[in-house]
This record gives C-alpha cells, structure tokens and sequence, in this order.
C-alpha cells in the first residue's frame, strides 16, 4: 500500500523545483517533507529524487509521482474526491505546440503539466508510465493505451533567400548540403536527416545549429542561420511574401501523429482527446 501523502510530496517537489516550495504548497514544515520522501524512498528501496541543483526526479520518482496523479484524476472523474482538482500529465512535441496543439489542450479537464519531447521519443513516456496521454509519431498503441491516428503534419525544408544564394546558388545538392549550416532542435530532432535522406537518398552528416524553440528555429531560419524543416503552417506566410524559400517544393515531409492515452485513465480525460480529434482534423493533412 502506497503512502499517499508522502507520494503527494514527491509530486509537488518534482512539479515546484524545490523541498521549500512543497512544503508551502502542503502548509506542512519542509522537515515534514523531507521525512516523507525519506520514508518513501526507504520503503521503495530506491533514490526518488535527485537534489541537483536542479531537483529532478529518477525514473522511478516520476513514476510514482505519475501513479499520484492517475489516481487523482480516476478519484476525481468517479467522484471520490469532492473539489479537488487532478493534474494530468502529457507529452506534445514543441511544433505541434507551436502551431495547433495549444487550443485543443486547453480542454485539459484539470491542471495541465505539460512534458515537451519529439514525437518519435513521446511513446516512451507512455512507456514509462509518466505521462497520461501523448501525442506521438507512431500509431501502434503503446502497451495498456489507445491510439488515435489524428492525420500528418506536414514540414518544409526551408531556407531564407540569401542564405540559398550563398549556399545553394544552384540548389541543394550532396555536396552543398554537406557543407551548408542546418539547423536542429535538440539531439532527438531527426527531421533534417529523413530529408536528406528521401532528397539524396544517402545520409550525409550535417553541420548542426541548435535551436530549441520552435518559434526561435523558424525565426534563425529567417535570419540565414541555416536551413532547416519548418512546420508549413508556421512558414506559409514567409513561403508566400519570399521571406524564406522552400528548397525542393515538390519533396514536402510529412510526420504522422496519434493521440495515445492510457487506458486506465482514459474515460477521464475523454473530453480533452474529443478536442485534440477536432482540432487535428482542422489542422493536419488525412
């Protein structure tokens, strides 16, 4: 049997960054709170948090601390617990995000703590059991979720016009590819290299720019920092006015996306997958 308010401090440490802010959260001493994750980390055997700076949880830690939450929501859907209000945890890329994933999850029936990750690494939160539902860029379900294929969204290997003419005057090729900067979310962002990949049928390593934002990636790609893939319903415009060129129109990339939701808490958030359906349906390619 699992210590509730001792898992309640280890959710609110790892949601607040710190002992202190937990403890003013729970009105309770951060002694008190310290004594619980002590207690909790000792019947579990394990290292629960990791007091960095920064304090983060371990793998474990965010599993526990995900059970709470899972536990609250199906508490609060069936009603167990008058006028508390569930957090529930999700996995979105930044892109989607960025473009259209905002408005649906504001139907979040509860608080929303949102984990940022590619879609081709978001099922492992899932996976991992730290996270209710995510959007994700395979369809096959995870073990114990549904899946939603929600469409495909569509991405431009885009570039500004000066930066074209200086590194590809004549158009990209292998060989200007592997010269020219490309642009690169994090170390998980693989969109450039399956580009490359359909567009010269060979792998080339790419001199990297990192960017980990997406409104930052779009607006360094405008600069001529490097090029790089752009959701198009970020870049329509800049497409449209010859702020940015499109380096092969013809060779567009789309990524299909599913909504996966655990199935243990999935009639809970009901209401929030309905509207993640209907935006993506306005949103995204078929």
């Amino acid at each position: 049997m699992f210590d509730y308010p001792a898992l309640l401090a280890l959710a609110e440490i790892l949601r607040r960054g710190s002992f202190e802010a937990a403890a003013h959260a729970l009105s309770v001493t951060p002694s008190a709170i310290s004594q619980r994750i002590r207690s909790l980390e000792e019947r579990s055997g394990t290292t629960l948090i990791d007091r960095g700076p920064p304090i983060t949880g371990t793998a474990e830690g965010l599993r526990l601390a995900a059970h709470l939450e899972q536990v609250r929501l199906l508490e609060t859907a069936l009603q167990l617990q008058q006028g508390e209000t569930p957090t529930i945890r999700v996995a979105v890329s930044a892109d989607s995000l960025a473009t259209w994933a905002m408005d649906p999850l504001a139907q979040t029936p509860g608080l929303l703590d949102l984990v940022i990750d590619d879609q081709d690494h978001a099922h492992d939160w899932l996976k991992n059991g730290q996270v209710s539902a995510a959007l994700t860029g395979t369809t096959r379900p995870v073990t114990g979720c549904d899946s939603l294929p929600l469409g495909k969204m569509r991405y431009r290997a885009t570039a500004s016009p000066d930066f074209m003419q200086l590194h590809f005057p004549d158009g990209p090729s292998p060989a200007t590819l592997k010269k020219a900067p490309s642009l690169s979310f994090n170390h998980k962002d693989g969109l450039q290299d399956r580009w490359v990949q359909e567009f010269c049928g060979h792998r080339i390593a790419l001199p990297l720019n990192r960017i980990p934002s997406s409104q930052a990636f779009a607006e360094a790609t405008r600069l001529g920092l490097g090029w790089g893939m752009n959701p198009e319903a970020m870049v329509k415009q800049d497409l449209l006015n010859g702020r940015l060129v499109d380096l092969a129109p013809d060779l567009p990339l789309d990524v299909p996306l599913a909504w996966q939701t655990a199935r243990m808490t999935a009639g809970a958030i009901a209401p929030l997958t309905e509207a993640m359906k209907k935006a993506a349906s306005a949103a995204l390619l078929p």
